[in-house]
């Protein structure tokens, strides 16, 4: 019997009763196809690879995240909550020491999904990977977590979760912004005025090869990992850089991913896109689970590569290159140049936020508290093009007292006032208040 070199667990959720429409990419085929490849390759019957089963998450574990307007059953099936579940599952399976890594292999996606949701856009409503990671700060009192997505398109939703929090690295490698949904993910997005830096972006041309990615992770997400030094990896394993994806312009391989999280190494990969459902997924997530599992991948390969598959061109090369070297500049110099705002400053955005998926408009004003001694309170003034005006406050893990105070503060100022719903996510107290005209 082969062994395993790395105990690892699969969690796998279809999700049968879940799709856009009967056509639509995001569909269940896209793991159906590659639990059969699972079970023709015998992964399953390796020593040391362990299949785990699905719970649903609860409502406390989207709380800690979203604001869903009205509420989480507006905004979520039970298919969700299974999803975002499933990756609950392969996160104790870790943290508990049963294996030493886990791949959830789980839809609906969920990258795009914002703090605030009120629909579905990107074909996301409940982030999966930051209610995994909230999940796993309050059950097991991590701190520092890198999430490095690898989705072809720019995870935004992560992105604006992850915004304020200078605990977490959210590092974003994908198809430039310029040509592809959801039209962001460019270097000058930093993180906010409390957490500058610790949000990465790194737009690739398209067409970009394995030769590409795999340059842009030792270069540079490597030592960026390295100086941020987490204590936890989360992969946000999208698979639409793949040369078959009928969505996305970029030229990855099946084996250019095992290569990839044989070097990474997260200690636990969700999977986001990827919607070439027979050509591509079954052999991506194949060598994904074999690369975790720390087996041979050499011996992967598409069936239509070797007819289909195209190396990187010199100019996209030299573009990398070029790229890398400005961003390793920006980040991993001696001292990251930060913005200067004053302690206690009320800094501002205003943002127009587009849910292509339902169609949904929505405007939204934040404001945070800047602060040096936490990640500093804030503010969502939220207005849908469904009619429904919401203010919610967030109050973040270790708050100082001002901190506290300003949130609590802010929530009470807009409780009874011109608002549908005002929300409090206080995680300090780990609770979460809703009130409604």
């Amino acid at each position: 019997m082969i062994k395993a070199p790395r105990r690892m667990g699969l969690v796998f959720f279809p999700a049968y009763d879940w799709a856009i429409s009967p056509t639509h990419p995001e569909r269940e085929e896209r793991l159906l196809y590659t639990q059969d490849q699972v079970m023709e390759e015998g992964l399953l019957d390796v020593e040391g690879i362990f299949e785990y089963r699905v719970r649903p998450a609860g409502a406390k574990d989207i709380q800690r995240v979203h604001f869903c307007v009205p509420d989480e059953a507006a905004v979520t099936t039970e298919s969700h909550l299974i999803s975002a579940g499933g990756c609950l599952v392969a996160a104790d399976a870790v943290l508990k020491g049963e294996v030493e890594s886990a791949f959830a292999l789980v839809r609906p996606p969920g990258h795009h999904a914002m703090r605030v949701v009120h629909g579905n856009r990107g074909f996301c409503n409940i982030n999966n990977e930051a209610v995994m990671a909230e999940y796993i700060r309050d059950t097991y009192g991590v701190e520092k977590i890198a999430v490095v997505d690898t989705d072809c398109h720019h995870g935004d939703g992560s992105q604006d979760i992850f915004w304020h929090d200078p605990n977490t690295l959210y590092i974003s490698v994908h198809q430039d912004g310029r040509t592809l949904y959801p039209g962001s993910g460019f270097p000058d997005e930093l993180g906010g005025p409390n957490a500058e830096g610790t949000t990465v972006n790194i737009p690739l041309p398209p067409q970009t090869g394995e030769e590409g990615f795999l340059y842009v992770l030792e270069e540079l997400i490597m030592p960026l990992l390295e100086k941020f030094k987490p204590e936890l990896v989360i992969n946000s394993a999208g698979q639409d850089n793949h040369f078959n994806d009928p969505i996305t312009h970029m030229n990855f391989s099946a084996r250019g991913y095992a290569l990839l999280n044989a070097r990474l190494k997260p200690d636990i990969a969700v999977l986001e896109g990827g919607y070439a459902v027979e050509n591509a997924l079954p052999y991506v997530n194949v060598g994904i689970i074999m690369a975790m599992a720390g087996l041979d991948t050499g011996f992967v390969k598409e069936p239509n590569y070797d007819r289909d598959y195209q190396a990187q061109r010199g100019d996209i090369t030299r573009y990398i290159e070029q790229q890398v070297i400005d961003l390793k500049g920006m980040f991993l110099r001696e001292e990251f140049q930060k913005n200067t705002y004053k302690p206690g400053e009320i800094v501002a955005r205003k943002r127009e936020i587009y849910y292509d998926t339902d169609g949904i408009r929505e405007e939204q004003h934040e404001k945070i508290r800047r602060c040096v001694d936490c990640p500093g309170t804030f503010s969502i003034e939220s207005t849908s093009s469904r009619g429904n005006h919401i203010f919610a406050v967030h109050i973040p893990r270790n708050a100082c007292a001002s901190c506290r105070e300003q949130g609590q503060t802010w929530f009470e100022e807009a409780c009874g006032g011109k608002f549908d719903f005002v929300y409090l996510q206080d995680r300090v107290r780990g609770t979460y208040e809703l009130s409604g005209r």
